[in-house]
């Protein structure tokens, strides 16, 4: 086929739109449910799914006499018959979200051997459960968040952090579970899929230490209030370690990798070859542009890796750095990679690429990501905007708002972190 602008266009958003369709909870969540309990169901939960996984537990066991709790991002909610959905703030943590995870931790209590906690958890639940530990506020817990945010610091040295200030987080709630029986269900949205770093594993073990956020806000230099750091001092803050939940089990029900495969898939029916770089790439969001350019950029000189036309597909979560004085511009992580893919790029003329969060939401805007096309450039100089000074003031998303390149979905409901796929013609 010709690839013109407009079926590069299609065929990205096509790929795209396949890679979050596979981590539909509606499509795969029942799939992994036990047979139903002898004792009561109490199913609490947490992330940007949680609603949506609430409402397809209550789907597939239409019979069983469900109770409980979940919380979700503001404007994340759907309608359920029996399980209670509570709005939250996200990315920095609300009163809403502390008052669900206080109510959620003594859902789970006064349960017994023959209980099923059922757990539904997804991207974005560290942020939603905004219990603070002892000698900690809800207003240290928003200072060290929004600090953390804005450092570059990758999202398990986050969780790590936010695990160590919870009463809720980094096992403690399926360490009040006890006696129950827990089963986690977890959409994966971290580089690896550790149970772990998922919305700060509520419900699993924790190898982190105190030692550990310690160091992490040295290394970021966050200066810590005086409560964070009274918590931080105390043994009792240490997490549930390994080998101390054994009534806890936990299955991905969706991951990055498979949103990959999936997207994959859609490129070969296309008759791309796709070549996938992998689920759990880091770094800095415009540099790794640059690296995507080159690898795109040998591919149309010279059929290496693989021969054009061809798709490159990666996934995992990148970093958007401030610093000190940085310009207060619009943008996220996934408009950021696509700029610095964009300028290095240059003129190119048969690189296009899209890059989203399957969420729908790219940092704290209303837009999933953009797209890029040989054009970008051109078209961007012509509106007067200087591309290189908006990426230098992080001002990505005002760029493509004005290019109307922006990718708009609307919250999708689940969470595989971000997609990104760049075209070779």
């Amino acid at each position: 086929m010709a690839w013109d602008e407009g079926a590069a266009r299609e065929i990205l958003r096509s790929v795209f739109d396949a890679a979050v369709a596979s981590a539909d909870p509606r499509r795969v969540l029942a799939a992994h449910l036990p047979p139903p309990p002898a004792g009561r169901v109490v199913v609490v939960g947490a992330g940007k799914s949680a609603a949506l996984m609430a409402q397809a537990v209550e789907d597939a066991w239409p019979g069983v006499a469900l109770s409980g709790l979940v919380v979700t991002r503001y404007g994340h909610a759907v309608p359920t018959r029996l399980i209670e959905v509570v709005e939250a703030a996200h990315p920095v943590p609300d009163e809403a979200g502390e008052a669900a995870a206080r109510r959620m931790l003594g859902l789970v209590q006064g349960l017994d051997a023959d209980d099923l906690v059922l757990a539904l958890i997804s991207g974005g639940g560290s942020a939603l459960l905004a219990l603070p530990a002892p000698w900690v506020t809800l207003a240290d817990k928003q200072a060290i968040n929004r600090a953390l945010l804005a450092s570059g610091a990758t999202i398990g040295e986050m969780n790590t952090v936010r695990k160590h200030l919870s009463a809720i987080k980094g096992g403690r709630l399926a360490a009040a579970s006890r006696p129950a029986r827990l089963l986690t269900l977890a959409i994966s949205d971290v580089p690896g899929d550790d149970p772990a770093v998922i919305a700060s594993g509520p419900t699993v073990p924790d190898p982190s230490t105190t030692a550990e956020a310690r160091e992490i806000l040295a290394r970021y230099r966050i200066p810590p209030p005086p409560g964070v750091v009274a918590r931080l001092a105390g043994e009792d803050a240490e997490t549930p370690k390994p080998g101390s939940l054994p009534h806890a089990s936990f299955q991905l029900i969706a991951t990055p990798m498979m949103a990959l495969h999936a997207a994959a898939a859609r490129a070969r029916a296309a008759g791309l070859a796709p070549l996938i770089l992998g689920d759990a790439l880091e770094g800095e969001s415009r540099e790794l542009g640059i690296v995507l350019a080159g690898i795109a950029t040998s591919i149309r000189r010279h059929a290496e890796p693989l021969a054009p036309p061809a798709l490159l597909l990666s996934g995992g979560e990148t970093t958007v750095t401030l610093g000190a004085g940085a310009s207060a511009g619009r943008g996220g992580r996934n408009t950021e990679c696509l700029l610095g893919l964009a300028i290095a790029l240059g003129e190119d003329s048969g690189i296009f690429a899209l890059a989203g969060d399957s969420d729908g939401i790219d940092g704290t805007e209303d837009a999933a990501g953009a797209i890029i096309t040989p054009t970008t450039l051109a078209r961007a100089r012509a509106r007067g905007l200087d591309p290189r000074a908006m990426l230098a003031s992080h001002d990505s998303y005002g760029l493509f708002a004005a290019l109307g390149d922006l990718v708009v979905t609307g919250p999708t409901l689940t969470n595989v972190n971000d997609i990104r796929a760049v075209l070779i013609t």
